[in-house]
């Protein structure tokens, strides 16, 4: 059936192109157009899955506090505190060399850490900075554009919670449990968000990549929302670690540390989560375990100097005796490790500088023995 189809498609291809254009041609016009179509109807999928979503958290948010919607404006400006992250000066992360900096806290590539460690002084300012929500009406670009709904629903629910705690409101968290569907999309959502950023990271930071951080760290510490969270949440917030934790390790480019100072912050404010501390330390303890045993299996690291030498000694003579055409070192092997050999050089110059030094040294006699 499949040959009889590919057959008569190729055949109405064949008969309804248009003169002056070949069949290839003709059949690549129409799989860019069929691909154009399904890209768009995707695209409205898309489009109408997040209002679908959009409705079902409002609806939630009527169930659990029907008056919020008339009052939030209000009620929030005179009872919430106003406080706000000081902006991070960004022109050192702009001129980043890679190099560490005096002052610790002031390299907080997100704006978050400097407040959590000047807050250490007085635990009254830690709480009300951690149960702060923060503005409603956000303004973002590009990318972003896919976090504000959820990012948005979350800062409703921890303003009902504070507004309900002070007895302003009266909200029934308990259709939490009856609507598991948006809240875990709404999670999913502002955590596939941030992974997005932290891969491919850029600075400065905006605020509202800030306030969604924020939110996050705000409802994982909340006494109420977290329990109810955790139930639904826990597998992604479980994966949203993991590959935090993979980015640090994979990240190769040398002026990572900024990138890296933020993932690893966030992590820690995760962990004031005491179910995600406890799997945070078990996650952590296994990939230094398994990096530990690598390094064990690789205790012959010191005596491949002796090959190097030996390495080096055999170039050394094949150079000086101007016998290099009819050296057998020429082939693909030669190939291989000169590919990419000055990027290797590069990063492993800081942990093995002495291994780095005879590899360049290497190919130094390598690159001459080509030249001549």
């Amino acid at each position: 059936y499949l040959k009889i189809s590919k057959l008569a498609l190729a055949f109405a291809i064949i008969h309804s192109k248009p003169p002056g254009r070949s069949c290839k041609e003709y059949t690549e016009h129409l799989a860019k157009t069929v691909s154009e179509q399904d890209f768009g109807w995707k695209s409205k999928v898309e489009a109408l899955e997040a209002e679908v979503l959009r409705l079902r958290q409002e609806l939630l948010l009527n169930k659990i506090c029907p008056r919020f919607c008339l009052e939030n404006n209000a009620s929030a400006e005179t009872l919430l505190d106003q406080e706000c992250i000081d902006p991070v000066s960004y022109s050192s992360q702009l001129e980043d060399s890679g190099c560490d900096v005096s002052n610790d806290y002031a390299f907080d590539s997100l704006g978050i850490a400097s407040d959590f460690h000047q807050s250490e002084h007085n635990v009254n300012t830690s709480k009300r900075w951690l149960e702060r929500v923060p503005p409603l009406n956000l303004c973002c670009t590009g990318k972003e554009e896919s976090l504000t709904a959820p990012v948005q629903f979350l800062q409703h629910l921890l303003e009902i919670r504070k507004l309900s705690e002070r007895g302003i409101l009266q909200a029934d968290f308990t259709e939490l449990e009856n609507d598991s569907f948006t809240i875990c999309n709404s999670v999913s959502q502002l955590l596939d968000g941030l992974t997005i950023f932290y891969n491919s990271p850029k600075f400065p930071v905006s605020n509202f990549l800030n306030e969604a951080v924020c939110v996050l760290i705000s409802l994982i510490t909340d006494s109420k929302l977290s329990n109810q969270v955790l139930k639904k949440c826990f597998k992604k917030l479980e994966e949203f670690k993991k590959n935090l934790i993979q980015i640090i390790l994979r990240n190769s480019s040398v002026n990572r540390f900024q990138a890296l100072h933020a993932v690893s912050q966030t992590l820690v404010l995760l962990a004031r989560n005491n179910v995600l501390r406890n799997s945070l330390i078990s996650l952590l303890l296994s990939e230094v375990r398994q990096f530990a045993e690598q390094l064990l299996q690789a205790h012959q690291y010191e005596n491949t100097f002796l090959l190097c030498t030996i390495l080096e000694q055999l170039l050394q003579n094949e150079t000086e005796d101007g016998n290099v055409s009819s050296s057998d070192y020429d082939g693909e092997e030669k190939i291989k490790f000169l590919k990419n050999l000055d990027q290797i050089i590069l990063h492993l110059s800081d942990e093995f500088p002495l291994f780095s030094l005879y590899l360049w040294r290497v190919s130094v006699l390598l690159n001459s023995s080509q030249i001549q």
